[in-house]
């Protein structure tokens, strides 16, 4: 008997997603390492490899389009609006070309965070199929964009998969009767402290800030920053940052997971890979308000549930104003958490393909 064929979808909207994604694939493979695992994402397949342990085949694919965004904070509602009508024009047709090709590929099993398209595909070609996030589109976009022909095939798609696991911290999703909430997911990193300060030169006293804003393309002013006895920040090079404490994350030649470990602060948005791997690691964060995202409300009160977070202003992200921020956040008590989720939703998987 050949082995089993798994399908997966991550969409590309920010890393969070392949961040939950990538702990439930790589314990799968533990369990079952005959699965065959095809790919589809449009996230940058260097992306993925350097996050996935098993071995997978890779496809480009499009099954969901997030929302359009001006900024890593700020959603442009009615771009929004207009691509997805334009995704959902001849709906139809394409939800039978993802039923065929998910046929071509002989998939056993479509696993889909978050994209709706894959799980309208595979319910198309009768295959089993289930969602994995802390969010979903149907609930993002009716947010923004009101209720309409493009809402009820998003909720549609949703509803009719076998499961959606609904990871910890997560949005209630109260409109969908096939939840099954889960304990967080995430990679817990090796804190690497000592081999970071010497790759990069540093002491050991120095407050060493990770900034990350979780993979979608945006910058901050970090050159128009006051400069904080003591304080760096590690920034991706891309943004080409010109301050006397700004080092590239790219210098320290350690993975996400283990550079966030080895951090004493992230600075970041609200996000479900960012808030829960600092977590999990130990790492307070710094966060900026993003109040409209109806994410945010579930992400920050676990956050703070956990002693782990401090909320800060637009105005004093832009400005650089955090030394009073930073010096609270490090003097709170914190409490870590034991990432279970990954466990949970690949002993489903292991188990439903088993049979």
């Amino acid at each position: 008997m050949s082995a089993p064929h798994l399908v997966v979808s991550i969409s590309g909207h920010g890393f969070g997603h392949v961040a939950q994604t990538a702990p439930v694939l790589n314990h799968l493979h533990t369990l079952r390492p005959d699965l065959r695992i095809t790919l589809r994402s449009t996230v940058p397949l260097a992306h993925l490899r350097s996050r996935i342990n098993a071995p997978f085949e890779h496809l480009q694919s499009e099954g969901d389009i997030g929302m359009l965004m001006s900024s890593a904070i700020d959603v442009l509602a009615s771009e929004s609006r207009a691509a997805y009508r334009d995704f959902h024009r001849n709906w139809a047709d394409r939800v039978a070309a993802e039923a065929r090709l998910l046929k071509n590929l002989h998939a056993d099993f479509v696993l889909s965070n978050v994209g709706y398209l894959p799980l309208a595909g595979a319910q198309r070609a009768g295959l089993p199929n289930a969602a994995m996030c802390s969010l979903n589109w149907f609930d993002i976009y009716r947010h923004y964009c009101g209720e309409d022909a493009v809402s009820d095939a998003m909720r549609e798609g949703y509803a009719a998969a076998e499961v959606f696991f609904r990871a910890t911290p997560g949005m209630t999703m109260d409109n969908l009767g096939n939840v099954l909430a889960v304990a967080p997911i995430a990679a817990v990193g090796k804190n690497r402290r000592d081999e970071l300060n010497r790759a990069l030169g540093l002491s050991g006293g120095e407050v060493l800030v990770l900034v990350s804003l979780g993979g979608i393309a945006s910058r901050l002013p970090i050159e128009q920053w006051p400069r904080i006895e003591g304080v760096r920040w590690l920034v991706q090079e891309s943004w080409q940052v010109q301050h006397p404490d700004a080092i590239p994350l790219e210098s320290a030649a350690l993975g996400f997971s283990d550079l966030l470990a080895s951090c004493d602060v992230l600075l970041t948005k609200p996000g479900y890979g960012s808030f829960v791997e600092a977590t999990a690691g130990g790492v307070p964060v710094l966060y900026v308000g993003r109040a409209d995202w109806p994410e945010s409300a579930a992400l920050t009160a676990w956050l703070q549930a956990h002693g782990n977070g401090r909320e800060i202003s637009r105005e004093v992200l832009n400005h650089g104003d955090l030394s009073a921020a930073l010096a609270d956040l490090l003097g709170r008590t914190r409490r870590d958490i034991q990432p279970a989720g990954a466990t949970e939703v690949a002993g489903w998987l292991a188990t439903r393909l088993g049979k």
